[in-house]
């Protein structure tokens, strides 16, 4: 029993050195993980700085990058101005040689001008001493045409006189000739006042002898109207007596003019109222000759429309304007 006894006492315990061994590894376990946890620490800050710097640095390389292509973009265009500045730099070239050229040939040309200047200038001189020469000839030429100006003025005042004179006693010899013409125009148309009567289709305005279209004509007709003729051989009587009386150094002439209304005719024989008015002048005038009045005494006229007695459009008005007018005037 007590040798079993000792025996248990001498086994050996285990357990505490395990516990030892187990507390030496969690400490060297935590100790480890703790340099683990620190070295991450430090990593992951150095991780992240570096990071920053590539962040930075990529930053910089795109600035680097678009200010390449600025100094690239730059390079080409000073490359171009460049090549501008040579090619204006060859162009000069080639105007100075060209001006050099021109200079050359333009000393050439100079001279050869100057030289035909001179030539020029003497041939100059030649002819401007034989225009002095002709200049003096042609003053005693004047000289001479001045005195005989001078004496044809003299002849001139004389005849100036003169013709002032046969002037004044032509002009007293025509009022003579229009007193006298005057004279007779008043003893005709007394002469036609007396014949024909108060008629109030006929009358006298100003220096006219009015007959009233309807007295002589039928509407839109020239041909004279048989009621009308023995009042123009009344006429015409007077006239063979005026041709008799008047001196034949008078010219004369008995004017007949024809005058319409205002509204128009459009007829194939008068288109318009000039030949109508013209018609019927002539138709007295030809009546006229007929009964042995000298044509060289008479004239016809047609007025038409444009010389009315009475600007009215009644029909008063238009009767009066249609008419036939004897004047005795000058030819």
């Amino acid at each position: 029993m007590a040798l079993s006894r000792r025996g248990r006492d001498r086994t050996i315990d285990y357990w505490p050195g395990f516990v030892d061994a187990l507390s030496t590894l969690v400490l060297v376990f935590t100790f480890l993980l703790s340099v683990f946890v620190i070295a991450q620490f430090f990593l992951t800050q150095e991780i992240t700085g570096k990071e920053n710097i590539l962040t930075r640095l990529t930053a910089q390389i795109k600035q680097l990058s678009e200010l390449l292509s600025l100094e690239r973009a730059n390079s080409t265009s000073l490359e171009d101005q460049m090549a501008a500045l040579r090619a204006n730099l060859k162009s000069a070239e080639g105007e100075r040689d060209r001006l050099r050229q021109g200079a050359e040939g333009g000393n050439r040309v100079l001279s050869t001008q100057l030289e035909n200047e001179l030539e020029l200038s003497q041939r100059a001189a030649s002819q401007i001493e034989i225009l002095n020469r002709q200049i003096a000839a042609l003053r005693r030429q004047l000289a001479a045409i001045q005195e005989a100006l001078d004496a044809s003025e003299a002849r001139n005042k004389d005849s100036q006189a003169k013709i002032a004179d046969l002037g004044q006693r032509l002009n007293l010899a025509l009022a003579q000739r229009v007193q006298e013409l005057t004279r007779y125009r008043s003893e005709f148309f007394g002469r036609l006042r007396e014949i024909l009567g108060n008629r109030p289709d006929i009358r006298v305005v100003g220096d006219r002898f009015v007959f009233q279209s309807e007295v002589l004509f039928d509407a839109g007709s020239a041909a004279l109207r048989p009621e009308a003729l023995p009042a123009l051989d009344k006429v015409a009587d007077a006239l063979r007596d005026l041709e008799k009386n008047i001196p034949a150094d008078i010219a004369w002439i008995i004017r007949i003019d024809g005058h319409t209304d205002a509204r128009p005719i459009s007829t194939a024989q008068f288109p318009s109222n000039w030949e109508l008015s013209s018609a019927r002048a002539t138709s007295v005038v030809q009546y006229m000759i007929s009964k042995g009045i000298s044509p060289q005494h008479l004239v016809a006229a047609g007025f038409g429309e444009f010389q009315p007695l009475d600007a009215g459009t009644g029909e008063e008005a238009l009767r009066r304007n249609r008419r036939i007018e004897l004047k005795l005037t000058e030819r």
